[in-house]
């Protein structure tokens, strides 16, 4: 169960990245307009104590015939390396020690101590601080129109031929300063989007919310692996 999770999850480790941008170690791009956008986006973003976020992500394959519609919707919670995600049926909870993957369908959990490893294109939310000091190159890409808001588009491409994303694009509101939309391009003609729908910063939030709840789950009958 847990490999399945993970593949799952894949396709929404980079709404994570988009929510907390940090580019400071990126040096390999000669876009100072890019540069300057990106690190007023994670200077910003870092000041806030917690983000609550939902989102709607839209995977389309037209190659293969895949097209997400109606979008699926996710949530998430994360304050520093703390997080508890709801998306496809499943919730993650991880408290800075230990992630509950908890399988609603199969009242299935699995503990296991550590966030999750990072793979094929996946970030983690506790890692995302320090995602792109595995390097992107990046320029300034289109500046869109989104019913009547502006979005700036940030073009990142990553510095390993070898990667299976061959481009993200980055949606930004110039104004706020907070992300609005998420592409990724895959290797294998696949697109991935991400669109942030709900955005909180700092709200009062639980420390119970990052964790299991045992007893809870047991009385329910759900299996703790």
């Amino acid at each position: 169960m847990r490999t399945e999770n993970i593949t799952r999850l894949k396709y929404v480790g980079l709404v994570f990245i988009a929510a907390f941008l940090s580019v400071n170690v990126v040096a390999q791009s000669n876009d100072a307009r890019a540069q300057t956008l990106l690190n007023e986006v994670s200077s910003k973003l870092k000041n806030y104590k917690n983000m609550v976020i939902s989102f709607n992500s839209n995977l389309t394959n037209k190659e293969a015939g895949i097209i997400n519609d109606p979008p699926i919707r996710g949530n998430i919670i994360i304050a520093e390396d703390k997080y508890s995600l709801e998306y496809l049926g499943n919730s993650f909870l991880f408290d800075g020690k230990e992630l509950a993957v908890v399988n609603h369908e199969d009242k299935e959990i699995v503990i296991s101590v550590g966030d999750i490893e990072e793979e094929d294109g996946f970030v983690s939310p506790s890692k995302l601080l320090t995602f792109y000091q595995k390097g992107y190159t990046y320029k300034m890409g289109k500046l869109e129109n989104h019913k009547g808001r502006k979005i700036q588009y940030v073009n990142l491409t990553p510095i390993d031929s070898n990667s299976n994303i061959i481009e993200v694009k980055l949606g930004i509101d110039p104004k706020t300063k907070h992300i609005y939309e998420l592409i990724q391009i895959g290797s294998n003609g696949a697109e991935t989007k991400f669109t942030i729908t709900k955005f909180k910063k700092d709200q009062p939030i639980s420390e119970k919310s990052f964790s299991l709840d045992r007893n809870k789950f047991k009385n329910l009958g759900y299996i703790i692996d």
